[in-house]
């Protein structure tokens, strides 16, 4: 079985890797595409690096948009050569979506799409779109399926893969606390892991900090980053009252990495964080959280006035609360968002309950979503052949 898989983002990397470990579970398969590290370990070869796909917002993208379009064609021709028994395309709907469009045009290749777009939230018209191109959609959230199902497509809820990664046993971070001297509380921050965002977001993260540690001048700091932007980081922190343990996998083994940076969420006490799937990140170790993101102003514009959601915190809403607080927008202000956190840091029970909800509803307890994803796309591919 041949399957030929796009991912544009670490955390489609992340969904790709445990994919491809349960599709190997279940049948002797051959993948080609485009991925990250953890997709290459399964046995990928990547036929470009991944990071290229890597941007965000529309006002962002049209400086690369050369670029992409080379390599959108790059890979919407490699699909049609190795005509595979399936492409699958992982999140990143900008760029994925047109490759699958393209393959359709010339082909009757079977599409999955790993990771529904959020319809629910804005652009609800893509659904509709969608169906034109996409036979099978694999869907994270448990109130996804009824949008895609609604427009003619098959859709499997297979849970988030946050729920079946490990987290940090009370020796892991007792070990973790102690190797770097963490005696009291600990703040993590997570300004994102794109270049863009910690342009955009380093600034004001920073004065947060300086703001917080005015009032609470006895905390300890942890910043989890990755290799690529991990010197942005580093400059970022310069001029931080106190100089935070940066994590970082440049050097380190990966699981050793991996290893280092669970016990920094389940040490941490509180968190500020971009928006995005890190909240869940968070939620699944129990670390309550302030969430803040901003775009650059055109994005910012159009974005705002295509939303249909008021939160865009995944652990409000799945959870159907509004306990976590998040400044979006023009709301992504140092002088709203240090309230917040300060408050955060003195009351935090409420977010607990929120947190252990979203994980029962995305799949803890049960069987791994990577192989759910896996039995989905062979149990729905044997049905279309009859």
């Amino acid at each position: 079985m041949k399957v030929f898989l796009i991912a544009g983002e670490a955390s489609g990397d992340r969904l790709g890797a445990a994919l491809m470990a349960g599709l190997k579970s279940l049948e002797n398969v051959e993948f080609q595409g485009v991925g990250g590290p953890l997709m290459e370990a399964e046995g990928m070869r990547s036929l470009f690096a991944m990071d290229e796909l890597s941007v965000m917002g529309l006002a962002e993208i049209l400086p690369k948009y050369p670029q992409l379009r080379r390599r959108l064609h790059q890979c919407a021709n490699a699909v049609l050569e190795t005509r595979p028994d399936v492409l699958i395309t992982i999140d990143s709907p900008d760029f994925c979506l047109r490759v699958a469009k393209m393959v359709k045009a010339k082909s009757d290749i079977r599409t999955v799409h790993y990771v529904a777009p959020s319809v629910w939230a804005w652009r609800a018209k893509r659904a509709k779109k969608m169906a034109r191109i996409v036979d099978h959609v694999l869907a994270l959230l448990p109130f996804e399926p009824r949008y895609m199902e609604a427009e003619g497509m098959e859709c499997d809820f297979v849970g988030h893969p946050v729920v079946s990664e490990p987290q940090a046993n009370p020796q892991e971070i007792q070990e973790f606390k102690a190797r770097h001297g963490i005696a009291g509380p600990l703040w993590m921050i997570l300004p994102g892991s794109r270049r863009g965002e910690i342009e955009g977001l380093g600034g004001r993260f920073s004065e947060v900090v300086r703001r917080v540690l005015a009032d609470k001048p006895m905390l300890s700091l942890v910043i989890p980053t990755t290799a690529n932007v991990a010197p942005l980081v580093r400059e970022m922190v310069g001029g931080w009252p106190v100089k935070p343990l940066i994590l970082s996998p440049e050097g380190m083994d990966p699981e050793a990495f991996k290893t280092e940076k669970r016990a920094a969420f389940g040490a941490a006490d509180w968190a500020l964080a971009a928006s995005g799937t890190v909240s869940l990140e968070l939620a699944a170790a129990g670390t309550p959280m302030v969430i803040a993101y901003d775009l650059k102003p055109l994005s910012r514009i159009i974005i705002s006035r295509m939303l249909k959601v008021d939160t865009l915190t995944l652990v409000n809403l799945v959870s159907q609360t509004r306990v976590i607080p998040e400044f979006i927008g023009k709301d992504c202000r140092p002088e709203l968002i240090a309230p917040a956190v300060t408050a955060l840091m003195e009351a935090s029970g409420e977010q607990r309950a929120a947190m252990e909800l979203t994980m029962e509803r995305l799949g803890r307890g049960g069987e791994a979503p990577g192989l759910r994803a896996a039995r989905a796309v062979l149990t729905r591919m044997k049905a279309a052949r009859g």
